[in-house]
């Protein structure tokens, strides 16, 4: 594995309790990085806290992210544990399972939207701001290849996907001048805890 020069950096990762998140915090940590992982899954959470620490430096939060009020909750304990907030990655997300556009529940399309978009929306409106005032900070969101082509009955997920690419795409352009990167990344399918929510089908 190369070597990523993160010492004295500190990260966010949403969803860090497992999959995607939990294979960047490993590697940010391996790389001289602290830690604060947000998610949902206490006991989950637990778990990786003890797997993960000696590694290094590790805080979890417990949240429900579509909660504007709880993101800012966690982003001062965040603040107050690690001092600074240098990098963010927006990884925690859900699929809502597979049906045609006109077969899925309303509730759980806005589910989808909630957790992929708008949480990612909340995070940032929370830690961007501490981040320009320090005129540093770099910015994961993590995408989909279904937020570029589309997925068939995967609508609600495509569409929070492509929701994703765009808002990068805008907060990119607002942060350029500020010493802010913004990037996203578009995985393909990636076998995961999520994974296992969809059908063989899909």
């Amino acid at each position: 594995m190369n070597q990523l020069d993160l010492n004295q950096k500190h990260a966010v990762i949403t969803g860090g309790a497992q999959g995607i998140g939990f294979a960047v915090a490993t590697r940010m940590l391996k790389s001289g990085a602290s830690v604060a992982l947000w998610d949902m899954d206490a006991k989950r959470l637990d778990q990786t806290r003890a797997e993960l620490s000696a590694l290094g430096k590790v805080t979890t939060h417990v949240l429900n992210l579509t909660q504007l009020d709880q993101v800012e909750q966690a982003t001062a304990q965040t603040l107050a544990q690690h001092g600074q907030i240098d990098i963010l990655v927006n990884n925690a997300g859900i699929t809502g399972g597979n049906a045609a556009t006109w077969e899925l529940d309303p509730k759980v399309w806005r589910e989808v939207i909630d957790v992929n978009l708008m949480a990612p929306y909340y995070v940032c409106r929370c830690v961007v701001p501490h981040m320009i005032s320090r005129n540093y900070g770099r910015i994961v969101n993590v995408a989909s290849v279904a937020g570029k082509e589309g997925n068939p009955n995967a609508s609600h997920y495509s569409a929070s996907k492509a929701g994703v690419i765009a808002l990068t795409k805008s907060l990119g352009k607002e942060l350029a001048t500020k010493g802010i990167m913004v990037n996203a990344v578009a995985p393909a399918a990636a076998k995961t805890a999520m994974f296992a929510t969809m059908t063989e089908q899909h």
